[in-house]
């Protein structure tokens, strides 16, 4: 990464998408709201995570929805942008929202119902302080369900999606966009259709604008997006060693 404009502390901003039903899950609260097993909800560990991995400084967004008051009464600390469309849009459409809502500069955004051992920030920081978009992977599995990414000859993502063919593992719900690259993407997303998952933004960015998202392993320390209750078994299994324990 020589050469690289580096970032300040300070200047880290993230997007945390969280408008979402999580009907899948089976639970009354939503999802972001979900306690794990140490009394944490998903988001509030999602934030302390952030928080002690890129400084107390870091500026956090979250998209609401789904019950948005329930959402924010929960979390009265951090800044709040509203999808009111949830009911029909997909994460295309979040993501958006949170990104017109950001200032300038690159923007880490995650999805709101993914637990992640909090070393997966340790390997992301110098990422986003050389400020290159990125894509974070676990290569230890290739689930159909989930999203997969195949790369380039040059080691960038090159198909990014639920019905990738040969991937090479799966995204993680935990991406970067650049200070340079963030107009292009939130054009991209403006094209996507309203229940588009925002990777198709993603894609539609690279074949057509020439983004290049490198992939970010962090097979190492695990993460996990809580859709259906035995996520939740496989998340609270990541917090052997949990820094804020």
């Amino acid at each position: 990464m020589k050469g690289m404009r580096r970032t300040n502390p300070q200047d880290h901003q993230v997007v945390i998408l969280a408008a979402g039903l999580g009907t899948r899950l089976g639970r009354d609260l939503p999802k972001p709201l979900t306690p794990l097993h140490d009394g944490r909800s998903i988001l509030r560990q999602q934030v302390d995570h952030l928080r002690v991995g890129l400084g107390d400084d870091t500026h956090v967004t979250v998209v609401v929805g789904y019950q948005a008051e329930v959402v924010m009464q929960a979390a009265p600390d951090l800044v709040f942008a509203y999808n009111p469309d949830y009911a029909r849009t997909n994460t295309s459409r979040s993501l958006l929202r949170g990104l017109l809502s950001s200032r300038e500069g690159g923007v880490l955004w995650l999805n709101g119902d993914v637990v992640f051992d909090p070393g997966v920030m340790t390997v992301v920081r110098p990422w986003l302080e050389a400020d290159r978009s990125f894509v974070c992977v676990n290569t230890e599995r290739v689930a159909e369900e989930e999203v997969k990414y195949t790369v380039d000859e040059t080691g960038h993502i090159a198909a990014l999606s639920k019905t990738v063919v040969g991937g090479l593992g799966e995204a993680v719900g935990i991406n970067y966009v650049s200070a340079a690259d963030k107009a292009v993407l939130v054009e991209h997303l403006r094209w996507c259709d309203d229940q588009d998952y925002f990777e198709r933004g993603m894609e539609t960015a690279i074949t057509g604008s020439g983004l290049r998202f490198a992939p970010v392993d962090i097979t190492a320390y695990g993460a996990v997006e809580v859709d259906v209750p035995e996520d939740l078994v496989r998340a609270d299994l990541l917090h052997v060693g949990d820094v804020l324990a």
